[in-house]
């Protein structure tokens, strides 16, 4: 049996030049938290149905479990390690703590990043509109109201400062 051959691929992750040489049919996910050690990438279930993968890939939330790392090639990546700066929790992820919206951890990422793009899109959204954006996300522990209530108070804040900023290279963080 053959071993596939490694292709080299360039990312910006959370802002940073990073390079590393993948099989083709390595996932992005696998590639973040196995090649890069962005482990806040978290992988559920494998065939995107939990949402606990998701990563914003140019400036969108994408499930990095069903696209390959090489597919990712040349673009930008943020992830869950790339929202706080110089040790101050980013706006979402401090509604999060605040409002209770998480227990165990696992799904959080992929909660935080598929809610400050949709805060981007539509920054004063209703309780509804909220968990419609967020259903394709699943969490076994907390319930849905306190994440709801979270995004709801991330998104006044958001208003009150400005904005939603999705960090990286493009924000004016």
């Amino acid at each position: 049996m053959s071993t596939p051959s490694l292709r080299a691929i360039h990312l910006t992750v959370n802002g940073e030049a990073q390079r590393c040489a993948v099989e083709p049919r390595r996932s992005l996910a696998d590639c973040l938290r196995h090649d890069l050690g962005f482990t806040g990438t978290h992988v559920g279930c494998e065939h995107g149905v939990c949402g606990c993968c998701t990563v914003l890939f140019n400036r969108e939330p994408v499930r990095s479990c069903l696209l390959f790392a090489v597919q990712a090639d040349g673009g930008e990546v943020i992830t869950v390690e790339g929202l706080a700066r110089d040790g101050k929790l980013h706006v979402i992820q401090q509604a999060f703590w605040e409002e209770f919206a998480l227990q165990c951890g696992f799904c959080t990422p992929g909660f935080l990043l598929t809610a400050l793009a949709f805060l981007r899109d539509r920054p004063d959204p209703t309780a509804e509109e909220v968990r419609l954006a967020l259903s394709g996300n699943l969490c076994r522990c907390t319930g849905y109201h306190t994440i709801v209530r979270a995004v709801l108070s991330a998104a006044k804040r958001l208003r009150e400062h400005g904005g939603s900023e999705v960090p990286g290279p493009h924000s004016a963080s």
